[in-house]
């Protein structure tokens, strides 16, 4: 695996030859991250330095070292850097302006960059004509988080991939495909025992936070405060969660734009207030289905294991790439571990 290291400015700075281990890790709803092991050489110590771009040959993302160790010892003489991909770069930003919008989610995500201050060499990216909509009120708050929330609301991935080669970053939005047993439209895969592509799994389901019915609220006091409802659900399946939204300002916003801003974050907080379920495994690249060709990261896929009369169509929102040892493991997780409650007044 070539592990070529960039400076800011995108322009090449060499190649690590000798490192011990890569962790490539890609995330669908956020910035992945890395960590890379190396011997401690004068050429590894010049490249591997705060700010700079590790970058992997074949790979549409790339990562910024944040994190260094230098670790020396009679049985170890090593460097770990770590980091997480290039739209980090969104950490470092506010949105300052109010924004008031209502309408395409991929839309948003690219109107709330426009609006903040500059990135040097971040260009957008084509416009894919997503249908995913949204309505929602901003001001003061990082930007990253709140692509983040974006992403997550309307299930589109997003991310900066480097050109090195006109020395650019372009601002990337993309949706995977279903390859679900259920479908007739893309290739089906398969994640089973069968297809000895579901090797030290872990399953993790959790109810604790699902929630079926919401209450939100508006501005006003007492009885004069706005209140909707959505969701539904009775006895014991009943749950009810209250949604305060009074950081939504209706100046601006017409009574049915307000409405439906109002319902907007019920229905998010339903959405991410739902059964926690995920499925974490170990795969080869090319067992069966190729890794990038026949799935990627964001597919919808189908997951079996007869032993634990499981059968889920999940997402992979995640994939990390382990190279070690002179061989590389895939390990992708279907579905979310933790569902994060879109809180759109932080």
């Amino acid at each position: 695996m070539e592990v070529r290291i960039y400076g800011r400015n995108l322009f090449r700075i060499g190649q690590i030859e000798n490192q011990t281990s890569l962790i490539w890790t890609r995330k669908f709803y956020e910035p992945g991250t890395f960590e890379l092991h190396a011997p401690i050489t004068n050429e590894n110590l010049y490249m591997l330095k705060e700010g700079n771009i590790v970058g992997k040959k074949g790979s549409a993302e790339a990562g910024i070292i944040e994190d260094i160790e230098k670790e020396e010892s009679d049985i170890k003489n090593e460097i770990t850097v770590k980091g997480r991909f290039l739209s980090s770069y969104m950490d470092r930003r506010l949105i300052k302006k109010t924004v008031n919008f209502s309408g395409y989610i991929e839309v948003a995500m690219r109107q709330l960059y426009s609006g903040c201050i500059p990135i040097p060499l971040v260009e957008l990216g084509s416009l894919n004509g997503f249908t995913e909509r949204v309505e929602f009120q901003v001001t003061m708050k990082n930007l990253l988080a709140y692509e983040n929330k974006l992403s997550r609301a309307g299930a589109i991935g997003f991310r900066y991939r480097p050109d090195f080669v006109n020395h650019k970053i372009i601002f990337e939005t993309y949706q995977g495909k279903d390859r679900t047993l259920s479908q007739h439209e893309n290739n089906r895969v398969i994640f089973s025992e069968g297809y000895n592509n579901l090797n030290n799994a872990i399953y993790k389901y959790n109810s604790k936070n699902l929630k079926t019915f919401a209450i939100v609220g508006g501005q006003g006091e007492g009885d004069a405060r706005t209140y909707y409802e959505l969701g539904g659900g009775e006895g014991y399946d009943l749950r009810e969660v209250f949604v305060d939204a009074k950081d939504l300002n209706p100046e601006g916003m017409t009574a049915a734009q307000y409405k439906a801003a109002l319902l907007q974050r019920a229905q998010e907080t339903l959405n991410e207030s739902i059964v926690s379920e995920s499925l974490e495994c170990e795969t080869e690249a090319a067992i069966n289905f190729t890794y990038k060709e026949d799935y990627d990261l964001g597919d919808i896929v189908t997951v079996r294991k007869k032993k634990w009369n499981l059968y889920m169509n999940q997402r992979i929102t995640e994939l990390s790439e382990v190279y070690e040892y002179g061989g590389m493991t895939v390990v992708p997780t279907f579905g979310d571990p933790l569902p994060e409650k879109i809180k759109w007044d932080e």
